[in-house]
């Protein structure tokens, strides 16, 4: 089958099958033309139930089978070198059949820069008035469920009613509403069919949850016009005078190639810039579309929060809360944070725990022996009292650094290297974000978290969109500058992370760029 498939020429080649590849592939195959995707992992079944493997399994062929990244990524954070299994999927939907399906719109002062909330770079090229309609088209794409957001200062005319809340999140967000919050039930891509098991962060073969597959690569290969090369991993795009002509992959150790007239990187943040980087063989001595060095840099992520937050008497319950969100601090004293979400999670005795033995690291009680063991004994005694907490998620904004990197591991071929530095504004802007999140909630908050911690589901920027090739890599159509048939088409185009979870504005902007292409072609 792989033969044939090479032997075609295509209309657009799309690598990656994510929310942004599998969005734009559905689109662009809707309108007519005839779509490859290449995809890393395997096409994987219906059938298949699985949590996303974390270091525990270090298998490259078992995490591959299981829909995840094989390879370890290599990190440099603060300049301390890690190696760790990232939360990144490799297969038929990506990442995106393993996430807990929460599709947010940003807010209008996250795209447009104005007197009154500046931007920190003047703005997107495109404005949010601009990107409006496709929000509209992506939440029905993806039949988002929810609540209007209270403090929006937009409509959400394709949202539909949301699932029954249960009683505890019911009484939880009274309790919030009584504090001076504004929450709602989070826009989640669920359709909500009878049985459905809420399958939030893990893959589910009912076809319940709207991701990159059920909603763009199933749809797409429905009408005929398109297929999935899968077990591929693009090594190399070839082409000359502004064109690519061919996308270079291996296949169980083999060389193929791919012909099309239109050319979508969607391999994600971490992964695109690392094809570009990687793309050397037709005169572009540092990358293609790398002429200015701009490839892989202003890599972004958001800042996790995590914090347990205890229901005052009466509105304690069992279910773990996973349907409630605010925005009262998005943005707050002047200052640009994000949204606060629950995770769907308990907080215990283990979560207190491990909060107290990270408190001893940091006195001189670390040196007494058995320290650590004895903290046993509070944190029974603080869960007993307590109770069982909830844990949230508040989603603090990051700010593109061109020193804050992604490139290719010259250890490894086809490895991924991340070179990041939290930056002074970054620090002083999560010490603000803490103390609103505990002054608005009260002393029922206990962070998880002492040091940054970066949400590495959520990378975005490496291939900036902007109007000035000198400080990006696609333009505001994210087409690569000097080329006339590469686009872009997820995260990594973003110029800033936003305060919310990216995946509703990556859907978004892939229709926008398959109307772009259908223009082109």
């Amino acid at each position: 089958m792989i033969g044939a498939l090479a032997a075609r020429h295509w209309d657009v080649i799309v690598i990656g099958t994510g929310i942004g590849g599998g969005v734009i592939g559905r689109r662009l195959a809707e309108r007519g033309l005839s779509i490859l995707f290449v995809e890393k992992g395997r096409a994987g079944y219906r059938t298949e139930e699985n949590h996303m493997p974390g270091d525990e399994v270090s298998d490259p062929v078992a995490r591959l089978a299981r829909g995840s990244w094989p390879e370890p990524v290599r990190a440099r954070i603060e300049g301390q070198e890690r190696r760790f299994h990232a939360a990144i999927g490799a297969g038929v939907g990506g990442s995106s059949v393993f996430y807990a399906a929460t599709l947010e719109r940003p807010e209008v002062h996250d795209l447009d820069h104005s007197e009154e909330r500046p931007h920190p770079t003047a703005g997107w090229p495109v404005r949010f008035a601009e990107m409006l309609p496709y929000f509209d088209q992506a939440q029905a794409l993806f039949s988002i469920r929810g609540e209007p957001d209270p403090l929006a200062s937009h409509p959400t005319p394709s949202l539909a009613a949301p699932a029954r809340m249960c009683e505890g999140d019911a009484r939880l967000m009274a309790g919030m509403r009584r504090s001076g919050l504004h929450p709602y039930q989070l826009h989640s891509a669920m359709l909500g069919v009878e049985g459905c098991g809420s399958c939030l962060g893990r893959k589910c073969p009912r076809p319940c949850k709207m991701d990159g597959r059920s909603a763009g690569v199933e749809p797409a290969v429905a009408t005929g016009r398109a297929a999935v090369a899968d077990r591929c991993e693009v090594k190399e795009l070839i082409g000359g005078n502004g064109r690519i002509t061919q996308v270079v992959a291996s296949r169980d150790g083999e060389d193929v190639t791919f012909t099309g007239d239109h050319v979508v990187l969607a391999a994600g943040a971490l992964s695109s810039p690392r094809i570009l980087l990687g793309s050397r063989s037709s005169g572009w001595s540092e990358g293609c579309g790398n002429a200015r060095g701009q490839v892989g840099r202003n890599l972004m992520f958001h800042l996790n929060e995590m914090f347990a937050l205890w229901p005052r008497r009466g509105e304690g319950y069992d279910e773990a809360a996973k349907s409630i969100g605010f925005r009262d601090l998005y943005h707050a004293d002047g200052h640009r944070f994000g949204m606060v979400q629950a995770m769907g999670l308990d907080a215990g005795e283990g979560e207190i725990l491990s909060y107290l033995r990270g408190k001893i690291d940091r006195t001189p009680l670390r040196r007494v022996p058995g320290a650590k063991e004895l903290a046993r004994i509070p944190a029974k005694v603080a869960a007993q009292m307590l109770g069982q907490a909830k844990v949230f998620v508040g989603l603090l904004e990051d700010m593109p650094y061109a020193e804050n990197r992604v490139m290719p591991d010259p250890e490894r071929p086809g490895g991924i290297l991340v070179d990041y530095r939290f930056s002074p504004e970054l620090h002083q802007r999560r010490k603000r974000f803490r103390k609103l999140i505990r002054s608005s909630l009260g002393q029922r908050t206990l962070f998880l978290t002492y040091e940054p911690v970066l949400n590495f589901g959520h990378p975005c920027g490496s291939l900036r969109m902007g109007t000035d090739p000198e400080k990006s890599v696609v333009d505001a159509r994210c087409r690569v500058h000097g080329m006339t048939n590469l686009w872009v088409a997820d995260a990594s185009f973003m110029p800033t992370s936003m305060g919310v979870n990216p995946s509703l504005t990556i859907a978004a902007n892939a229709l926008r760029v398959g109307d772009a292409i259908m223009a082109a072609a």
